[in-house]
Protein backbone atom coordinates (compact mmCIF):
# COMPACT_ATOMS: atom_id res chain seq x y z
CA UNK A 1 0.00 0.00 0.00
CA UNK A 2 1.16 3.71 -0.40
CA UNK A 3 1.81 6.29 2.12
CA UNK A 4 -1.64 7.87 1.08
CA UNK A 5 -3.34 4.56 2.56
CA UNK A 6 -4.96 5.92 6.08
CA UNK A 7 -3.37 4.15 8.90
CA UNK A 8 -6.41 3.16 11.40
CA UNK A 9 -4.78 4.21 13.89
CA UNK A 10 -2.94 6.96 13.09
CA UNK A 11 0.30 7.97 15.31
CA UNK A 12 0.05 11.44 16.59
CA UNK A 13 -3.45 12.28 15.44
CA UNK A 14 -6.80 11.63 17.49
CA UNK A 15 -9.06 8.50 16.41
CA UNK A 16 -11.99 10.97 16.09
CA UNK A 17 -10.02 12.75 12.66
CA UNK A 18 -8.87 9.76 12.16
CA UNK A 19 -11.87 8.49 11.21
CA UNK A 20 -13.41 11.57 10.15
CA UNK A 21 -10.72 11.69 7.02
CA UNK A 22 -11.62 7.61 6.37
CA UNK A 23 -15.22 8.95 5.66
CA UNK A 24 -14.66 11.83 3.65
CA UNK A 25 -12.51 9.61 1.37
CA UNK A 26 -14.87 7.81 -0.33
CA UNK A 27 -17.64 5.06 0.39
CA UNK A 28 -15.21 2.26 0.69
CA UNK A 29 -11.60 3.14 1.53
CA UNK A 30 -8.29 1.05 1.64
CA UNK A 31 -6.68 1.84 4.98
CA UNK A 32 -3.73 -0.15 7.27
CA UNK A 33 -4.38 -2.10 9.87
CA UNK A 34 -1.31 -2.09 13.14
CA UNK A 35 0.98 -4.18 11.97
CA UNK A 36 0.75 -2.63 7.89
CA UNK A 37 -1.57 -4.81 7.41
CA UNK A 38 -3.84 -4.07 4.48
CA UNK A 39 -7.86 -3.64 4.71
CA UNK A 40 -11.17 -2.37 3.51
CA UNK A 41 -13.74 -0.31 5.31
CA UNK A 42 -16.79 0.58 3.88
CA UNK A 43 -18.47 4.13 5.10
CA UNK A 44 -21.53 4.84 3.36
CA UNK A 45 -25.17 2.82 3.66
CA UNK A 46 -24.63 1.16 0.04
CA UNK A 47 -21.25 0.20 0.66
CA UNK A 48 -22.20 -1.45 4.40
CA UNK A 49 -25.17 -2.52 3.42
CA UNK A 50 -23.17 -4.61 0.37
CA UNK A 51 -20.27 -5.62 2.90
CA UNK A 52 -23.22 -6.93 5.23
CA UNK A 53 -23.91 -9.12 2.49
CA UNK A 54 -23.50 -12.60 3.38
CA UNK A 55 -23.22 -13.85 -0.21
CA UNK A 56 -20.20 -11.84 -0.78
CA UNK A 57 -18.83 -11.35 2.58
CA UNK A 58 -17.56 -13.91 4.90
CA UNK A 59 -17.73 -13.68 8.72
CA UNK A 60 -14.86 -17.08 9.08
CA UNK A 61 -11.13 -16.36 8.90
CA UNK A 62 -10.44 -19.50 6.79
CA UNK A 63 -11.70 -16.99 4.03
CA UNK A 64 -8.30 -14.44 4.31
CA UNK A 65 -5.12 -16.55 3.03
CA UNK A 66 -3.48 -14.08 4.61
CA UNK A 67 -4.38 -14.95 8.20
CA UNK A 68 -3.41 -19.05 7.06
CA UNK A 69 -0.05 -18.44 4.93
CA UNK A 70 1.80 -16.43 7.34
CA UNK A 71 1.53 -12.76 5.30
CA UNK A 72 -0.19 -11.85 8.87
CA UNK A 73 2.26 -12.68 11.40
CA UNK A 74 1.03 -15.38 14.14
CA UNK A 75 1.85 -12.56 16.73
CA UNK A 76 -0.32 -9.99 14.95
CA UNK A 77 -2.18 -8.86 17.95
CA UNK A 78 -5.52 -8.35 16.30
CA UNK A 79 -5.40 -12.01 16.06
CA UNK A 80 -7.03 -12.83 19.47
CA UNK A 81 -9.75 -11.22 17.90
CA UNK A 82 -10.17 -13.02 13.98
CA UNK A 83 -8.81 -16.43 15.11
CA UNK A 84 -11.37 -17.08 17.77
CA UNK A 85 -13.90 -19.63 17.48
CA UNK A 86 -16.98 -18.18 18.42
CA UNK A 87 -20.30 -17.07 16.78
CA UNK A 88 -19.41 -13.63 15.31
CA UNK A 89 -17.02 -15.32 13.24
CA UNK A 90 -19.25 -18.40 11.88
CA UNK A 91 -21.19 -18.47 8.89
CA UNK A 92 -24.01 -20.48 7.62
CA UNK A 93 -25.32 -23.24 9.20
CA UNK A 94 -22.14 -23.58 11.58
CA UNK A 95 -23.24 -19.65 13.23
CA UNK A 96 -27.09 -20.81 12.86
CA UNK A 97 -26.12 -23.62 15.23
CA UNK A 98 -24.05 -21.35 18.08
CA UNK A 99 -26.68 -18.33 17.59
CA UNK A 100 -29.61 -20.67 18.33
CA UNK A 101 -28.43 -21.51 21.78
CA UNK A 102 -28.16 -18.17 22.89
CA UNK A 103 -31.16 -16.89 21.38
CA UNK A 104 -32.78 -19.66 23.90
CA UNK A 105 -31.21 -17.81 26.39
CA UNK A 106 -30.85 -14.42 25.49
CA UNK A 107 -34.77 -13.75 25.55
CA UNK A 108 -36.62 -10.30 25.02
CA UNK A 109 -38.41 -11.04 28.29
CA UNK A 110 -35.74 -11.86 29.74
CA UNK A 111 -33.72 -8.61 28.65
CA UNK A 112 -37.56 -6.82 29.46
CA UNK A 113 -37.10 -7.93 32.84
CA UNK A 114 -33.85 -6.45 33.66
CA UNK A 115 -35.51 -2.54 33.41
CA UNK A 116 -36.12 -2.40 37.34
CA UNK A 117 -32.56 -3.27 37.98
CA UNK A 118 -30.97 -1.15 35.39
CA UNK A 119 -32.97 1.53 37.09
CA UNK A 120 -32.13 0.83 40.71
CA UNK A 121 -27.87 0.36 39.10
CA UNK A 122 -28.28 3.81 37.88
CA UNK A 123 -30.07 5.61 40.91
CA UNK A 124 -27.13 3.96 43.16
CA UNK A 125 -24.28 5.09 41.16
CA UNK A 126 -25.78 8.73 41.17
CA UNK A 127 -25.84 8.34 44.71
CA UNK A 128 -22.62 7.61 44.94
CA UNK A 129 -21.25 10.61 42.87
CA UNK A 130 -18.30 12.33 44.48
CA UNK A 131 -19.09 15.30 46.52
CA UNK A 132 -16.85 17.31 44.51
CA UNK A 133 -17.18 20.12 41.49
CA UNK A 134 -16.45 17.75 38.67
CA UNK A 135 -17.25 14.17 38.28
CA UNK A 136 -15.75 12.04 35.64
CA UNK A 137 -18.58 10.14 34.41
CA UNK A 138 -16.63 7.40 32.26
CA UNK A 139 -15.15 5.92 36.39
CA UNK A 140 -18.19 7.16 37.90
CA UNK A 141 -21.07 6.13 35.80
CA UNK A 142 -20.66 4.99 32.08
CA UNK A 143 -18.46 2.44 33.15
CA UNK A 144 -19.75 0.43 36.03
CA UNK A 145 -23.17 0.79 34.71
CA UNK A 146 -23.26 -1.91 31.58
CA UNK A 147 -20.37 -3.87 33.21
CA UNK A 148 -22.34 -4.45 36.30
CA UNK A 149 -25.77 -4.92 34.54
CA UNK A 150 -24.12 -7.68 31.87
CA UNK A 151 -22.30 -9.08 34.29
CA UNK A 152 -25.13 -9.42 36.81
CA UNK A 153 -26.85 -11.13 34.36
CA UNK A 154 -24.46 -13.75 33.79
CA UNK A 155 -23.73 -14.52 37.19
CA UNK A 156 -20.51 -12.88 37.79
CA UNK A 157 -19.89 -11.69 41.27
CA UNK A 158 -19.38 -7.95 41.63
CA UNK A 159 -15.62 -8.30 43.18
CA UNK A 160 -14.71 -10.18 40.02
CA UNK A 161 -16.12 -7.98 37.57
CA UNK A 162 -12.98 -5.16 37.56
CA UNK A 163 -10.83 -7.98 36.11
CA UNK A 164 -13.34 -8.54 32.93
CA UNK A 165 -12.86 -4.84 32.08
CA UNK A 166 -9.17 -4.32 32.47
CA UNK A 167 -8.85 -7.80 30.09
CA UNK A 168 -11.42 -6.29 27.82
CA UNK A 169 -9.31 -3.02 27.25
CA UNK A 170 -5.86 -4.90 26.58
CA UNK A 171 -7.45 -6.99 23.91
CA UNK A 172 -9.56 -3.92 21.82
CA UNK A 173 -6.79 -1.34 22.39
CA UNK A 174 -4.78 -0.60 18.81
CA UNK A 175 -2.22 -0.29 21.33
CA UNK A 176 -1.42 -3.77 23.01
CA UNK A 177 1.24 -5.78 21.83
CA UNK A 178 0.16 -9.09 20.35
CA UNK A 179 1.90 -10.83 23.63
CA UNK A 180 -0.59 -8.49 26.10
CA UNK A 181 -3.90 -9.58 23.76
CA UNK A 182 -3.06 -12.94 23.55
CA UNK A 183 -2.35 -12.78 27.50
CA UNK A 184 -5.68 -11.01 28.32
CA UNK A 185 -7.46 -13.20 25.99
CA UNK A 186 -5.92 -16.64 27.67
CA UNK A 187 -6.49 -15.32 31.30
CA UNK A 188 -10.37 -14.40 30.24
CA UNK A 189 -11.04 -18.16 28.36
CA UNK A 190 -9.88 -19.42 32.13
CA UNK A 191 -12.05 -17.43 33.76
CA UNK A 192 -15.49 -18.01 31.65
CA UNK A 193 -14.09 -21.92 32.00
CA UNK A 194 -14.61 -21.81 35.43
CA UNK A 195 -17.52 -19.74 35.41
CA UNK A 196 -18.93 -22.16 33.69
CA UNK A 197 -18.09 -25.24 35.79
CA UNK A 198 -19.50 -22.78 38.63
CA UNK A 199 -22.33 -23.11 37.34
CA UNK A 200 -23.09 -26.44 36.52
CA UNK A 201 -22.25 -27.15 40.04
CA UNK A 202 -24.72 -24.32 41.41
CA UNK A 203 -26.54 -22.66 38.88
CA UNK A 204 -28.71 -19.66 39.18
CA UNK A 205 -31.63 -17.11 37.83
CA UNK A 206 -28.57 -16.02 35.35
CA UNK A 207 -27.72 -16.73 31.97
CA UNK A 208 -25.17 -18.72 32.26
CA UNK A 209 -27.12 -21.42 33.76
CA UNK A 210 -29.78 -20.49 31.39
CA UNK A 211 -27.31 -20.64 28.46
CA UNK A 212 -26.26 -24.60 30.30
CA UNK A 213 -29.95 -25.34 30.07
CA UNK A 214 -30.98 -24.14 26.68
CA UNK A 215 -27.79 -26.34 25.34
CA UNK A 216 -29.24 -29.60 26.26
CA UNK A 217 -30.85 -30.14 23.04
CA UNK A 218 -28.00 -28.58 20.93
CA UNK A 219 -24.85 -30.08 22.78
CA UNK A 220 -22.14 -27.11 21.95
CA UNK A 221 -18.87 -28.25 23.03
CA UNK A 222 -17.33 -26.50 26.36
CA UNK A 223 -14.76 -24.40 24.10
CA UNK A 224 -17.54 -23.25 22.17
CA UNK A 225 -19.92 -22.21 25.53
CA UNK A 226 -16.75 -20.20 26.37
CA UNK A 227 -16.52 -18.51 23.42
CA UNK A 228 -20.35 -17.80 23.47
CA UNK A 229 -19.68 -16.24 26.97
CA UNK A 230 -16.82 -14.24 26.05
CA UNK A 231 -18.35 -12.22 23.14
CA UNK A 232 -21.37 -11.54 24.58
CA UNK A 233 -19.99 -10.44 27.93
CA UNK A 234 -17.33 -8.10 26.05
CA UNK A 235 -19.00 -6.85 23.39
CA UNK A 236 -22.58 -6.61 26.25
CA UNK A 237 -20.63 -4.09 27.78
CA UNK A 238 -17.61 -2.25 25.73
CA UNK A 239 -20.03 -0.87 23.48
CA UNK A 240 -22.56 0.71 26.02
CA UNK A 241 -19.75 2.50 27.57
CA UNK A 242 -18.02 3.95 24.79
CA UNK A 243 -22.18 4.69 23.42
CA UNK A 244 -22.91 6.75 26.55
CA UNK A 245 -20.01 8.30 26.93
CA UNK A 246 -20.47 9.66 23.38
CA UNK A 247 -24.25 10.48 24.10
CA UNK A 248 -23.70 13.05 26.82
CA UNK A 249 -20.79 14.67 24.31
CA UNK A 250 -23.48 15.48 21.78
CA UNK A 251 -26.08 16.35 24.07
CA UNK A 252 -23.58 19.24 25.64
CA UNK A 253 -22.64 20.09 22.10
CA UNK A 254 -25.87 20.69 20.78
CA UNK A 255 -28.13 21.58 24.37
CA UNK A 256 -31.02 22.68 21.95
CA UNK A 257 -31.22 18.40 21.43
CA UNK A 258 -30.90 17.85 25.18
CA UNK A 259 -33.54 19.98 26.24
CA UNK A 260 -36.34 18.87 23.57
CA UNK A 261 -35.47 15.37 24.78
CA UNK A 262 -35.91 16.21 28.89
CA UNK A 263 -39.03 18.77 27.97
CA UNK A 264 -40.17 15.63 25.56
CA UNK A 265 -39.05 12.36 27.61
CA UNK A 266 -37.39 11.02 24.12
CA UNK A 267 -34.63 9.32 25.26
CA UNK A 268 -35.07 6.37 22.84
CA UNK A 269 -35.11 8.80 20.51
CA UNK A 270 -31.13 10.56 21.95
CA UNK A 271 -30.32 6.71 21.86
CA UNK A 272 -31.20 6.50 17.96
CA UNK A 273 -29.39 9.69 16.98
CA UNK A 274 -26.58 8.65 18.59
CA UNK A 275 -26.03 5.84 17.10
CA UNK A 276 -26.38 7.25 13.48
CA UNK A 277 -24.32 10.37 14.98
CA UNK A 278 -21.71 8.89 16.57
CA UNK A 279 -21.84 4.93 17.30
CA UNK A 280 -19.99 3.97 19.74
CA UNK A 281 -18.65 1.37 16.99
CA UNK A 282 -16.55 2.46 13.92
CA UNK A 283 -15.00 -0.23 12.89
CA UNK A 284 -16.72 -3.61 13.02
CA UNK A 285 -14.80 -6.82 12.46
CA UNK A 286 -14.39 -8.16 10.46
CA UNK A 287 -15.11 -9.40 7.20
CA UNK A 288 -13.80 -11.17 4.08
CA UNK A 289 -14.40 -11.12 0.28
CA UNK A 290 -15.68 -14.46 -0.69
CA UNK A 291 -14.77 -13.76 -4.51
CA UNK A 292 -13.37 -10.45 -6.32
CA UNK A 293 -15.75 -8.17 -5.99
CA UNK A 294 -16.86 -4.50 -6.23
CA UNK A 295 -18.48 -2.24 -3.91
CA UNK A 296 -19.29 1.30 -4.22
CA UNK A 297 -16.96 1.46 -7.50
CA UNK A 298 -14.00 -0.24 -5.47
CA UNK A 299 -12.46 -3.42 -6.88
CA UNK A 300 -11.88 -5.31 -3.50
CA UNK A 301 -9.75 -8.66 -4.37
CA UNK A 302 -10.94 -12.02 -2.82
CA UNK A 303 -10.07 -12.92 1.01
CA UNK A 304 -9.54 -9.20 1.17
CA UNK A 305 -10.27 -8.43 5.03
CA UNK A 306 -13.17 -5.77 5.12
CA UNK A 307 -14.56 -3.93 7.87
CA UNK A 308 -17.81 -1.67 8.06
CA UNK A 309 -17.78 1.86 10.16
CA UNK A 310 -20.66 1.97 12.51
CA UNK A 311 -21.41 5.51 12.17
CA UNK A 312 -22.74 4.99 8.48
CA UNK A 313 -25.74 7.22 9.20
CA UNK A 314 -23.12 10.26 8.92
CA UNK A 315 -23.44 9.36 4.76
CA UNK A 316 -24.90 12.55 3.53
CA UNK A 317 -26.36 10.65 0.46
CA UNK A 318 -28.36 8.90 2.85
CA UNK A 319 -29.22 11.34 5.67
CA UNK A 320 -30.38 14.96 5.10
CA UNK A 321 -27.40 17.11 7.67
CA UNK A 322 -25.80 13.92 8.44
CA UNK A 323 -23.85 15.94 10.41
CA UNK A 324 -26.70 17.60 12.44
CA UNK A 325 -27.42 16.08 15.91
CA UNK A 326 -31.14 15.67 15.92
CA UNK A 327 -33.02 13.36 17.37
CA UNK A 328 -35.95 13.80 14.88
CA UNK A 329 -34.30 12.11 12.57
CA UNK A 330 -35.07 9.61 10.58
CA UNK A 331 -33.89 6.09 12.39
CA UNK A 332 -36.33 3.59 10.46
CA UNK A 333 -32.83 2.37 8.47
CA UNK A 334 -30.74 1.83 11.20
CA UNK A 335 -27.97 0.33 10.56
CA UNK A 336 -25.30 0.73 13.52
CA UNK A 337 -26.24 -2.68 14.67
CA UNK A 338 -25.78 -4.52 11.14
CA UNK A 339 -28.75 -6.40 9.55
CA UNK A 340 -29.38 -9.99 8.53
CA UNK A 341 -28.22 -13.31 10.85
CA UNK A 342 -25.45 -11.29 12.34
CA UNK A 343 -27.46 -8.42 13.25
CA UNK A 344 -26.58 -7.56 16.43
CA UNK A 345 -27.84 -9.92 19.47
CA UNK A 346 -27.58 -6.92 22.32
CA UNK A 347 -28.98 -4.10 20.39
CA UNK A 348 -32.54 -4.02 22.51
CA UNK A 349 -29.95 -4.49 25.91
CA UNK A 350 -27.94 -1.78 24.53
CA UNK A 351 -31.13 0.37 24.00
CA UNK A 352 -32.85 -0.21 26.90
CA UNK A 353 -29.12 0.25 29.25
CA UNK A 354 -28.77 3.75 27.26
CA UNK A 355 -32.25 5.00 27.35
CA UNK A 356 -32.33 4.23 31.22
CA UNK A 357 -28.78 5.72 31.61
CA UNK A 358 -29.48 9.04 30.12
CA UNK A 359 -32.71 9.69 31.33
CA UNK A 360 -31.45 9.13 35.25
CA UNK A 361 -28.32 11.30 34.80
CA UNK A 362 -30.09 14.02 32.78
CA UNK A 363 -33.36 13.75 35.34
CA UNK A 364 -31.22 13.85 38.48
CA UNK A 365 -28.78 16.44 36.72
CA UNK A 366 -30.84 18.49 34.42
CA UNK A 367 -27.93 21.29 34.06
CA UNK A 368 -25.09 18.99 33.68
CA UNK A 369 -22.72 20.42 31.70
CA UNK A 370 -19.24 19.37 30.77
CA UNK A 371 -15.99 20.63 32.02
CA UNK A 372 -13.77 20.56 29.12
CA UNK A 373 -13.73 21.82 26.06
CA UNK A 374 -14.95 18.44 23.85
CA UNK A 375 -12.27 19.43 21.45
CA UNK A 376 -9.68 18.62 23.95
CA UNK A 377 -11.53 14.92 25.30
CA UNK A 378 -9.00 12.06 24.75
CA UNK A 379 -10.61 8.72 23.25
CA UNK A 380 -9.25 5.45 23.35
CA UNK A 381 -7.41 4.47 20.98
CA UNK A 382 -9.35 1.21 19.64
CA UNK A 383 -9.98 -0.64 16.14
CA UNK A 384 -13.11 -1.32 16.64
CA UNK A 385 -15.18 0.83 19.22
CA UNK A 386 -14.90 4.42 20.03
CA UNK A 387 -15.20 6.85 23.00
CA UNK A 388 -14.06 8.84 25.44
CA UNK A 389 -10.94 8.00 28.14
CA UNK A 390 -12.81 10.53 30.61
CA UNK A 391 -15.23 12.62 30.62
CA UNK A 392 -15.17 15.49 33.71
CA UNK A 393 -18.66 16.67 33.87
CA UNK A 394 -19.91 19.40 36.37
CA UNK A 395 -22.86 18.74 37.80
CA UNK A 396 -24.74 21.93 38.69
CA UNK A 397 -24.46 25.25 37.64
CA UNK A 398 -21.28 27.20 38.73
CA UNK A 399 -22.12 29.71 41.16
Amino acid sequence: MTESVIQLPTAGESILDTHDRIRSAGEIVPIELPGNVPAFIAVSHRAVSEVLDDKLFAKNAGHCPALRDGTIPADWPLRALTDMTHMLNQDGVAHRRLRKTINKAFTPARIAALEPRIEQIAAELIDNFPDSDEVDLISTYTTPLPVRVICELFGVPENEQPQLKGWTLTIVSATSTGEQAHAAMAAMIGYFTELLERKRRDPGDDLTSALLEANEENELTDEELVNMLWLVIVAGHETTVHLLGNAVVALREFPEQLALAQAENRWGDVVEEVLRYRSSVVGALMRYAREDVTVAGVEIPAGSMTLWHGGVGRDSQRYPDADAFDIDHEHRDQLAFGHGPHFCLGAPLARLESRIALSALFNRYPDLTLAVDPADIEYFTQISTVGPVQLPVRLKPAL
